[in-house]
């Protein structure tokens, strides 16, 4: 079976690496930018290691230049996710794209995005909200300039802040200014970390960022007092097995952790992270569970009332969220 029409609820999405390369293309064309390099020859993005894909995911950022183009990227999105069952979807929203890190610009770009996902809700009843994001790799005093973005727009659409980017640059208690300035706008906080860091990555976001959440995470399944540790607080994991394993994290799905920390208690949820970049939508994750796992429609029905638990969200989206779920 295809769990294509499963309600499903996904924490985990990077706003600019979710446009469809085509879309990406057409953009690259109207402007007259020549971005040839960054496709294969089936028109997919190309990119060997992480590093690279982080390269060709800035490159392709490349287009994006105004509020205009976040406002039709935004409706591209929703319409793939919503076609994939989606019912709510957290985007993760850098500034360092959207006006630099300026919050005048960050603004604009978006009260763009939020008019464009409202458009897509009353369309595809896909529910969206933003976690503005700092880059790690682009170091400390940018994410100053991106938590003031996160802090200024903070409410019902802007529900949290998270780092992403390289995990080998600098250190998580480097952005502790950033991500305190976010949690005294009343921002719920979560960071990549154990993607490629081991677990000590992961107690550092712990200790010195105080997230709730974990970008990934996976790694933790090296370290059995890590996952007690976990399953104990109910820090939840943003799970996003295609990309681990297109990334070489794993050498395939029937390898991956999901399974090991989700027996150990862990709180675990299924993302796509940058689905075009990995040729990954949220159906063919639940596929490729499913056959490596065993799992079924109860368990899925399971990891998304996790998510929905775990959304950072009011209480009244949850709630809807919920009703949703239950009428699956």
């Amino acid at each position: 079976m295809s769990f294509r029409d499963v309600p499903k609820v996904e924490l985990h999405l990077h706003h600019e690496g979710a446009a469809p390369p085509e879309f990406i293309r057409q953009l690259a064309q109207e402007k007259s930018v020549d971005l040839s390099g960054i496709f294969d020859a089936q028109g997919n993005y190309s990119f060997g290691d992480f590093l690279e894909f982080l390269s060709v995911y800035e490159a392709a950022t490349e287009v994006l230049k105004t509020p205009e183009d976040f406002h039709r990227l935004t409706l591209a999105i929703l319409e793939q996710s919503a076609a994939n069952g989606m019912i709510y979807s957290e985007t993760f929203l850098s500034p360092d794209f959207c006006g630099g890190g300026d919050v005048g610009a960050w603004r604009e770009y978006l009260h763009a995005i939020t008019e464009a996902a409202d458009i897509a809700e009353k369309k595809h009843g896909i529910m969206l909200r933003g976690i503005v994001t700092c880059i790690r790799h682009f170091g400390p005093d940018k994410a100053r300039l991106i938590g003031k973005c996160a802090a200024e727009t903070a409410g019902d659409w802007i529900v949290g802040f998270g780092m992403g980017g390289d995990e080998s640059a600098g250190a998580q208690g480097d952005f502790s200014y950033a991500f305190d300035m976010a949690r005294e706008a009343g921002l719920r906080l979560t960071t990549h970390a154990g993607e490629w860091g081991g677990p000590d990555e992961i107690r550092a976001a712990l200790r010195d960022l105080k997230v709730e959440r974990i970008g990934h995470g996976v790694r933790a399944a090296e370290d059995a007092e890590l996952m007690a540790e976990l399953a104990a607080t109910g820090v939840v994991l943003e799970v996003c097995p295609g990309s681990n394993v297109s990334l070489g994290i794993f050498e395939n799905i029937a390898v991956h952790p999901i399974a090991k920390l989700r027996d150990a208690g862990v709180k675990v949820t299924v993302s796509t992270d940058d689905p075009p970049f990995f040729h990954a939508t949220m159906t063919k994750e639940y596929d490729e569970l499913a056959q490596a796992f065993g799992w079924d429609a109860g368990d899925f029905r399971a990891l998304n009332e996790t998510a929905a638990q775990a959304a950072f969200c009011d209480a009244d989206t949850r709630a809807r969220i919920f009703k949703r779920l239950e009428n699956q």
